[in-house]
Formats: structure tokens, C-alpha cells, sequence
């Protein structure tokens, strides 16, 4: 199997330029995008964040939340109206984008606007979408499956790496631990790295999918400590969905950080980090 790019550049021509592989990438925002206005504030905020600590931080926020436990739970607002905004995010504010597809017809007018197109969990084993936005030669984002071992993420990378497209990202995000809970294998992310960048999502791995009433539980508390345990096992980059008041997510409310938590969680990161580059 060719191997992926181990170093490569993400965001177009006025966006702050990440650049994976010469130090680690934050990927952060809200779950859904909740309104225009609301989305903009945040990602202002997070470019303040991203300037502060010195970090390189690339916006998340999904159009559609097309996986919700509940049909009445919020959504978003679609694709056509979601990428608008997001192509503003990246216009106004500067900041590369990243948002989920749910099906091939969605690839395409997506990569007109993304600069990081990412692929569900529950999504990452159908060939034919994986076909569709490896050919965009976009990097890629791929939310690992809660049902997948780390050996088998390999044929994931496979079908992507086929397109010619080697720009490839895994993100760690918890296994399936019985019903409604999900536990990390800290031992799979050095077996994912060996044929793909890691991405560690700190805040879907402490998720307790379909717990609560319609909607997914979580232990926002874990946040910090699992994240804090991935920098120490090494990865190339973090996720965290970030939100002013989580509780009051539309999306996610459980397990979504406040900024203030982010900001000591980058922090406790980047010692960590330095820790290991002087030991």
C-alpha cells in the first residue's frame, strides 16, 4: 500500500495556512452550525484563541448533523445555506474550513468550499463516497468507526489512497464499549500511525452514544485527561467541538467544551508536547 503524506498544507489563498506534520493541528468549532451570525462569532473567537497560544487551527462546524439519534433533534441548516456560511468563515475571518458529507452528491459542491472535507464514523466504510472525495484530491478527515479496530482502519486508507489522493487524516474517536458508552484504546493510535496521520477527537470519546432521552450522554469532565494521555502517546493533531455555552448546544450539549476549557487543554497539551521533545 502507498503510504500517505506525512506533511502537507491545508487552506486556499486568504486563510491562515495549516500545515500537518510541522506541528499539531487543532480542529475545532461547534457541532452544528446554529446560525449564521452565531457561527461567525465563534470562529472569531476561536481565531483569537489560535493567535494567543500560537496554535494552527482549522474551523469545524457540520451543515447537517444528518446522523442524530432522534428525527427531532436539530439538524442545521443544510447544504447549500451551511456552505455559504462556511465559505464566509473562511472570506471574513480567515480560518480554513472542515464539514462532514453524508452522500456523493454532496462531495462535490462541498469541495468548492471545504478545505478539509471529513468523512462520519458511521459513513467510512461505503467505497463509493471515499472514492468521491479522495478524487477531489482534498486532504481528508476520517472519523474512525466505533466498531472498527485499529487493523482494520487500513483498508479505509486503502480505497482512499486508489484516488491518488495521499492527504489522509484518521481521527480517533472511541470504540464501541457495550451499549451506550464508548472507551479509547490508547494502544490503536500508534497502529493507526504506521499507514496514516492521527487525528485524537477529545470530545466525541467521551460521548455516550444514544444514553439519554433521544439525544447522546457524555462526561465532558474526561475531557482534559484523554487528551492529555493522547498528546503523551503522540498524534499529529486534535479535535475538540467548542461551544460558549455547551449545555446549550443544540448538538452535542454533553460533550462540548467551553472555551476556557479549551484554552487549558491547549495549554496542558503543548507542555507535553515540549516534555517529549526534550526527553
Amino acid at each position: 500500500m502507498n503510504e500517505v503524506q506525512r506533511e502537507f498544507e491545508i487552506g486556499e489563498k486568504g486563510t491562515r495556512k495549516c500545515y500537518l506534520g510541522k506541528d499539531l493541528i487543532f480542529i475545532s468549532g461547534p457541532c452544528v452550525i446554529e446560525s449564521e451570525e452565531f457561527t461567525l462569532r465563534c470562529a472569531e473567537t476561536l481565531l483569537k484563541i489560535a493567535e494567543k497560544h500560537k496554535i494552527q487551527l482549522i474551523f469545524k462546524a457540520s451543515y447537517d448533523k444528518a446522523n442524530r439519534t432522534s428525527i427531532n433533534s436539530f439538524r442545521g441548516p443544510g447544504l447549500e445555506k451551511g456552505l455559504k456560511i462556511l465559505k464566509r468563515v473562511k472570506e471574513e475571518i480567515g480560518l480554513p474550513v472542515l464539514s462532514d458529507v453524508h452522500c456523493k452528491e454532496e462531495v462535490e459542491p462541498a469541495a468548492d468550499v471545504l478545505d478539509v472535507i471529513q468523512i462520519p464514523a458511521f459513513l467510512a466504510r461505503q467505497t463509493d463516497l471515499l472514492l468521491k472525495a479522495g478524487k477531489t484530491q482534498k486532504p481528508i478527515n476520517i472519523k474512525k468507526p466505533q466498531f472498527a479496530s485499529p487493523e482494520s482502519t487500513k483498508y479505509i486508507v486503502e480505497k482512499i489512497l486508489t484516488t491518488g489522493n495521499r492527504k489522509i487524516m484518521l481521527c480517533e474517536r472511541g470504540y464501541a464499549f457495550g451499549y451506550g458508552d464508548l472507551i479509547v484504546d490508547f494502544r490503536g493510535i500508534p497502529i493507526m500511525r504506521t499507514w496514516a496521520n492521527v487525528i485524537f477527537d477529545g470530545t466525541h470519546s467521551v460521548q455516550k452514544p444514544s444514553a439519554g432521552e433521544g439525544i447522546s450522554e457524555g462526561q465532558r469532565w474526561l475531557v482534559p485527561f484523554l487528551s492529555r494521555a493522547a498528546a503523551a502517546v503522540g498524534v499529529d493533531g486534535f479535535f475538540f467541538e467548542t461551544h460558549p455555552e455547551p449545555e446549550k448546544a443544540l448538538s452535542d450539549p454533553k460533550t462540548s467544551i467551553d472555551y476556557k476549557m479549551f484554552e487549558k487543554i491547549i495549554e496542558e497539551i503543548k507542555k507535553i508536547k515540549d516534555a517529549l521533545n526534550h526527553s
